[in-house]
């Protein structure tokens, strides 16, 4: 094998691959980068058996062939080299010889007959979205996602297609965040599956929020794929029940109130220094225009915050976690947000213009 290629190129692409790398590489081969050159396109491979990626670029192929690098050696030291241009040749012992203006190295890899295959996509149902769209979605939902390993189908974002729509849902059991849009693909084409946290994070990563062309997602047996700017990423599917999240969803609300963002998390970071460590709830009180948000702490002392709203009626209290309050206010995007209630003991709706929706279980009173 033997190619050149553009420092700044291929540095874009072994860049992209990293965050993919396991830590700890159950084999050897795991922590490399298996590089193939054929049809005047250089193409990069990683794998950590969850998530997969493959990036595309165009490149002056001498003679084609392929080899697994190790990764972060070989992005340290393409990121150092001063050239503007790289030129790399295999041996048949996978001795990659890498030349730089006039610097020349000399990298040990290995067979890539030991990497691990990534599934063909063909014949795969498709399911088209804007890439912009996509990360949009994918970014109101993933923060609400469970990071206890021993709730292994929350752990992951749920998706849903049907009717013409994707659907994408992330909880951790305390709050919520449904986010959905229309989507090109067959009207009766129907599919659900749990996307592990880590493929989502990179679907994220790979989206530019300001180019109009399409992804693609896949969806194979127990894997999914999005492909997405001369990317593809592959990932195995999370295997569990996700629970029925519509049932937590209020159906009907007596109360709802517009509420400034900015303002919000202004007042909601002041109290949260005055919330218990152990219970981590702060106490609203709704009376007519205005909301107070109070928090009492033995060891630190007690704070308490206002500002008007517009409400009218009785007296209405409700304990919320401040974090996970501030967490949805800011992945919001507009002036102000819409928070529906009840009463003291049934979830909280916030909305904005997007099509988010988020839930956030309330608190005990007495603990606030």
């Amino acid at each position: 094998m033997k190619f050149v290629i553009a420092k700044d190129k291929f540095l874009e692409l072994i860049g992209k691959l990293q965050s993919i790398i396991a830590a700890k590489p159950s084999v050897p081969v795991l922590a490399n980068i298996l590089v193939e050159a054929a049809n005047d396109e250089l193409i990069l491979t990683a794998t950590d058996l969850i998530v997969g990626m493959r990036c595309f670029t165009e490149a002056k192929i001498l003679s084609e062939g392929s080899v697994t690098l190790p990764a972060k050696l070989l992005f340290q030291l393409i990121r150092e080299v001063p050239s503007i241009q790289l030129e790399a040749h295999t041996s048949p012992q996978h001795i990659c010889s890498i030349t730089a203006g006039a610097s020349h190295f000399k990298m040990h890899g290995m067979s890539c007959e030991e990497f691990p295959a990534l599934p063909d996509l063909i014949g795969a149902p498709q399911v088209k979205i804007p890439q912009s769209q996509l990360k949009e979605l994918l970014y109101r939902v993933a923060f609400t996602v469970s990071r206890e390993e021993n709730r292994f189908a929350l752990s992951g974002v749920f998706c849903q297609i049907s009717g013409g729509k994707i659907t994408f849902i992330g909880t951790d059991g305390k709050r919520l965040a449904k986010a959905q849009a229309k989507v090109a693909c067959d009207p009766s084409f129907h599919s659900t599956c749990i996307l592990p946290l880590k493929a989502v994070d990179e679907v994220i990563k790979l989206c530019n929020e300001k180019e109009s062309s399409e992804a693609t997602l896949y969806l194979i047996k127990d894997k999914g794929a999005f492909e997405i700017n001369h990317s593809v990423l592959i990932t195995k599917l999370l295997v569990g029940d996700y629970p029925d999240v519509e049932q937590v969803i209020p159906k009907k609300t007596t109360v709802s109130l517009s509420l400034h963002r900015e303002e919000l998390i202004s007042l909601l970071r002041q109290i949260s220094l005055f919330a218990s460590e152990t219970t981590h709830s702060v106490r609203f009180t709704f009376t007519s225009g205005d909301l107070t948000i109070t928090a009492n702490t033995v060891k630190i002392g007690e704070g308490k915050v206002s500002m008007p709203v517009n409400y009218e009626g009785q007296k209405l209290e409700i304990a919320f976690n401040p974090g996970y309050f501030l967490d949805i206010l800011r992945h919001s995007r507009d002036e102000t947000i819409e928070l529906a209630l009840i009463d003291s003991f049934n979830p909280g709706v916030i909305t904005d213009s997007s099509s988010a929706l988020y839930i956030l279980m309330p608190m005990r009173l007495n603990e606030a």
